[in-house]
């Protein structure tokens, strides 16, 4: 089971659009995908789930603030008991034959609040004690999906809030690997390399916490940067623009791996999609247009589960 965490600090760059497209496309090629929606925005999951519905069934019971909540309770259920199978997109993805299946653990607009909540429990009367606390705090994520067998998926997709709160840091502390959908202009790129070192900060600190954490056998982690995805792209001739190209170059001067494949920006499908619950490359368009981005995003997927290591089906 390979857990990838999708951030960026700056929002707007089509992050949820990335995550709910590429979980489509694997679940279309075979294989069974988890998506966890730990942005309080909620896109994902309106994405896939009618606010409506989500509103009268799952609210109040089955989002991921729920179960840090019954944590902070010292209460205990387990993270798959939130599970939801999106009917719509799932009908899609039938269609294929090829057995694989898009599930969802749905936000909250309210998790916002469960950050200040873990905030208050890093504290202790040591050094020892606070370094132990900050373990518990920031390995509670990571528990609950290793309680999931590495039978029920093959991928799981976190979709994290354009910031690097406590909550990103539970994403990225279970993640075995970090995908940065980035557009290519100023802001958006900038950010890229302060995300990359507020990353490499928690993993040595998170690492060198650990010593002391014997007690509750504590890993060390070590997620890998599997690339940056440039998205919302100008495309004409078949290239981004002349005015995106160094902004793509600037990135890769970073060291950092990029995606080949480049997604265009097109505002109609991609915003259109979530209010039916199917994702882009799910819908079927007879415009040429419809299928020069669906190609798009099904070669990025393709490069995703390479650069993952994982057999393709």
């Amino acid at each position: 089971m390979q857990i990838t965490a999708v951030i960026n600090y700056k929002g707007g760059v089509g992050k949820t659009s990335v995550t709910a497209n590429l979980a489509a496309e694997l679940a279309w090629l075979g294989y069974r995908v988890l998506l966890l929606d730990m942005d309080a925005q909620a896109s994902l999951t309106f994405s896939f789930i009618k606010p409506e519905i989500w509103q009268k069934s799952y609210a109040d019971s089955k989002t991921i603030k729920r179960w840090f909540d019954a944590i902070a309770q010292q209460e205990s259920f387990p993270l798959n008991s939130l599970v939801i199978t999106p009917e719509i997109a799932n009908s899609k993805i039938s269609e294929s034959g090829n057995g694989g299946r898009l599930d969802l653990i749905a936000s909250n607009l309210g998790l916002i609040n469960v950050d200040l909540e873990l905030a208050t429990q890093l504290g202790g009367a040591t050094l020892n004690q606070t370094k132990l606390n900050y373990l518990k705090v920031h390995r509670r994520l990571a528990e609950g999906l290793a309680e999931i067998s590495n039978n029920s998926y093959d991928f799981v997709l976190i979709d994290c809030p354009p910031n690097f709160n406590i909550v990103t840091k539970n994403a990225i502390v279970s993640s075995d690997n970090i995908l940065i959908p980035a557009k290519p202009d100023y802001l958006s790129t900038l950010g890229i390399d302060y995300l990359i070192k507020s990353v490499n900060t928690l993993v040595e600190e998170y690492n060198e916490f650990s010593e002391v954490g014997d007690s509750l056998d504590v890993p060390l982690i070590n997620p890998k940067i599997l690339g940056v995805v440039f998205t919302m792209v100008e495309i004409r001739s078949g290239d981004a623009i002349s005015a995106l190209r160094p902004f793509i170059r600037q990135t890769e001067k970073l060291g950092l791996p990029v995606f080949e494949q480049r997604l265009r920006e097109n505002k109609t499908m991609y915003a259109d999609a979530p209010q039916y619950g199917v994702p882009v490359v799910l819908n079927r368009y007879s415009s040429s247009t419809h299928k020069d981005v669906a190609q798009e995003l099904e070669t990025f997927a393709s490069q995703f589960i390479e650069k993952s290591g994982l057999r393709r089906k």
